[in-house]
């Protein structure tokens, strides 16, 4: 009995059952004189590898990745200078060769556009307008003492629009 490992159950045993099932050997041991070795220690666990040897090859593909990526924007960034740089050096070479006249650019004036006409917004709606910056307004929290009193001050105008007679035109 003592050289088998061990019992593994499938299930968890009653207390009273497995007392009965293990027989006591200690007091026949005894009766021959000499002690039974001591079990042997269980075997130890397996020592777990570190997270890096674990997951060497996704640190080289990684690694990898980050230098192609890294390759190939600096070959973007040096071809774009090296199309710049062709661009401008015909250009130079053509007026050093040649003396032209210098040529007069006309600024880039944006087209006009006229402004769109909207009818006047009614001062009901702008009071309400007011009124809800002013909600808004109180829902804010500054964060410093700077902030606190530009606040402060929006919503004393906002209230003398609010208590106004006659509102100005937006």
């Amino acid at each position: 009995m003592s050289d088998e490992g061990p019992k593994l159950f499938t299930s968890k045993p009653k207390k009273s059952k497995l007392k009965t099932s293990t027989p006591i050997t200690t007091a026949s041991s005894s009766s021959m004189g000499a002690a039974a070795p001591p079990p042997p220690p269980p075997p130890l666990p397996q020592p777990q590898d570190s997270f890096a040897r674990r997951y060497k090859f996704f640190g080289k593909l990684v690694l990898g990745f980050s230098f192609i990526t890294g390759a190939y924007v600096l070959l973007r960034t040096v071809m774009k200078d090296e199309e710049k740089s062709e661009e401008v050096k015909p250009d130079r070479s053509a007026s050093s060769s040649s003396v032209a006249p210098a040529i007069s650019e006309k600024p880039f004036t944006p087209p006009i556009v006229e402004p769109i006409q909207r009818p006047p917004i009614p001062e009901d709606q702008q009071r309400e307008l007011f009124k809800w910056l002013l909600e808004e307004k109180r829902k804010v929290r500054p964060k410093d003492a700077e902030e606190r009193k530009c606040i402060d001050e929006e919503k004393a105008i906002l209230k003398q629009f609010i208590r106004a007679k006659s509102l100005p035109s937006i």
